[in-house]
């Protein structure tokens, strides 16, 4: 299961290894960064991942963004309060190819009405699936 990590929303994804299949779910509201701990704690329960996945949200230049370091405690509380592996994937340019996606998919540019951040969880799932064949 994969995060898009976000201080209003975190996108969601999930996907099988084996068949390098990947899902977008809903996403799952936050309040500055704090996600509704109860709908993703309800998402562990009907996806039983065995591995969780969070976008690491770096600038382009590869240093840290200003979001990196809420992303990455996102990433601990995971695993402390579930106790499953939590792996960071490099995120750049995932919400910049899901917007593009979505417009070539008819969206119209409304992302508060129809947000793409659990299409961005999708691309970074994608990015640790092609990560694993080439290990």
């Amino acid at each position: 299961m994969a995060f898009d990590y976000g201080l209003r929303q975190i996108g969601v994804a999930v996907g099988n290894s084996l068949l390098g299949s990947t899902q977008a779910l809903p996403i799952i509201r936050a309040k500055d960064g704090i996600p509704n701990w109860q709908a993703l704690e309800q998402l562990m329960v009907e996806w039983r991942p065995d591995r969780l996945v969070v976008g690491d949200p770096l600038n382009m230049d590869g240093t840290d963004s200003p979001l990196c370091e809420r992303a990455r405690k996102f990433a601990r509380r995971l695993h402390g309060r579930l106790g499953l592996p939590v792996e960071m994937v490099d995120e750049r340019l995932s919400s910049f190819e899901a917007k593009q996606l979505s417009r070539e998919h008819g969206h119209k540019g409304d992302y508060k009405r129809h947000p793409i951040d659990s299409q961005a969880a999708e691309l970074v799932l994608q990015t640790w699936l092609g990560s694993r064949i080439e290990d």
